[in-house]
């Protein structure tokens, strides 16, 4: 079982896959610099395998590299963020 993450900028949204099917979506309003995550979904069959945490990292650390803001308006992104220390902590607009 392969996962791929890919980034739909059309839609707003970052996407896990898992040999080629939807597992998974994290949907953002990007404006003025700041990406407000306001939902993250994982697919009921896909659940407990840590898909959403991958997909958390990875939209994150794309965050940071396009030199954007965050604002954590998703339950489940502020929680990433904050179990992981300093490392996104940066990237918040406060």
């Amino acid at each position: 079982m392969s996962a791929t993450i890919t980034h739909d900028n059309a839609d707003h949204r970052f996407e896990i896959y898992v040999d080629s099917e939807l597992a998974g979506y994290s949907e953002y309003l990007e404006r003025d610099g700041i990406r407000t995550f306001h939902h993250t979904v994982t697919l009921p069959h896909f659940r407990g395998r840590g898909f959403a945490a991958a997909l958390t990292e990875h939209a994150l650390d794309d965050t940071s590299m396009q030199g954007l803001r965050v604002v954590p308006a998703c339950w489940f992104v502020r929680d990433f963020i904050e179990a992981a220390g300093d490392k996104y902590s940066d990237l918040v607009q406060h």
